[in-house]
């Protein structure tokens, strides 16, 4: 595909129906717009299968859930909608993206309870999320936004309004030449990248940090257990800025940016070693198994 993402060939699902790519809109005084009230999720597909379909499917309805609205679909039917969107566009390796939220309605203030929840699915095919540094190691900025306490907002939800700080890093991080830019948490412990979690290696054993106030992405729990099977010592646990100096590996994990190695956070730097690049190509061996 080529052009902006709103002028492309294809089919979207929306609300139950294969529509034109072009005619799948929205009218500018739905809530989402002006208050943030969808989730979202994002999945690959390999060799025609989702990697844990079933898994965001699930996550879908539970974010909705967290940020107060019901999805009016099971999973087993959103399942069969990314099928049906998959297929309608002749897509077997694909970038699938599920969105539900508060449509427009009798409701156009803070609260939109009475407002319809809406839903739509579409597919596309999507490289690599951070270029060449899938193999040649990412660089990351700090950014100055932090992820926020757990008191403040739902963060097991993956909520679009969640991003803001997330887009607004990203930005200043490609700015500087950057892939992306890794956040700290609110008390100031390393978090996570604007859209993947982080890992780092140290005398052989993986240190990454505790999700207690971001998502914990499947990707993420994916190499867990990989890394688990192999027997490989892992710290869930938080970790402070100034340790990233005694880590000599890093990598990422995320749907979109699979398990892509680290070379650069601000001025610390990192070898792309073996296990991140054991993590990378097993992980690809995996999801295409």
């Amino acid at each position: 595909m080529s052009g902006g993402y709103d002028d492309r060939d294809g089919k979207i699902w929306m609300d139950g129906t294969l529509v034109d790519w072009r005619d799948a809109n929205v009218h500018i005084l739905t809530h989402a717009m002006h208050y943030a009230s969808s989730v979202f999720e994002g999945e690959r597909c390999y060799n025609g299968k989702i990697f844990k379909g079933r898994e965001h499917s699930e996550r879908l309805i539970r974010s909705a859930s967290l940020i107060d609205f019901e999805v009016p679909y099971t999973a087993d039917e959103i399942d069969a909608a990314k099928a049906a969107t998959l297929e309608a566009n002749g897509l077997t390796d694909a970038y699938v993206r599920a969105i539900a939220w508060r449509g427009a309605g009798p409701d156009m203030g803070v609260a939109s309870a009475r407002n319809p929840v809406r839903m739509a699915i579409a597919a596309w095919e999507w490289g690599n999320y951070y270029g060449e540094a899938k193999t040649r190691g990412a660089r990351l900025d700090l950014s100055k936004w932090k992820r926020p306490s757990p008191e403040t907002i739902p963060c097991e939800a993956k909520a679009a309004g969640l991003y803001m700080i997330c887009t607004m890093s990203k930005h200043a991080a490609e700015a500087k030449g950057c892939s992306d830019a890794m956040m700290l948490d609110y008390r100031g412990y390393v978090a996570e990248a604007t859209g993947a979690n982080i890992f780092f290696v140290r005398d052989g054993e993986v240190h990454t940090p505790l999700p207690d106030c971001f998502l914990n992405g499947l990707t993420r729990q994916t190499v867990l257990q990989m890394l688990h099977e192999r027997g490989i010592k892992v710290h869930e646990r938080h970790i402070r800025p100034g340790e990233l100096e005694g880590f000599e590996q890093c990598w990422l994990t995320g749907t979109a940016a699979e398990v892509t190695p680290v070379g650069q956070i601000g001025d610390f730097t990192f070898e792309v070693g073996a296990l991140a690049r054991d993590m990378s190509d097993s992980y690809e061996k995996l999801v295409r198994s």
